[in-house]
């Protein structure tokens, strides 16, 4: 596997373990609050392959505010 490869499913993997901590009874719901945005800005860049080649990033629809 690549370096990215690896880094990229080991990231996903612990966002996942962290989303299903946070469902349990007595989850401390700051640390997930702290932990879970570190997270997702740590991800690489997706593996080569992860989405389709004419996949664009900014071509789906308008956000609320964005013009």
């Amino acid at each position: 596997m690549c370096p990215d490869c690896e880094d990229f499913a080991r990231t996903v993997l612990l966002l996942g373990q962290l989303a299903l901590y946070a469902d349990t009874v007595g989850a401390d719901l700051d640390f997930v609050a702290v932990v879970s945005p570190s997270l997702a800005v740590s991800l690489p860049e997706p593996p080569p392959g992860l989405f389709p080649d004419d996949y664009d990033p900014d071509g789906g629809p308008a956000y609320p505010g964005d013009s």
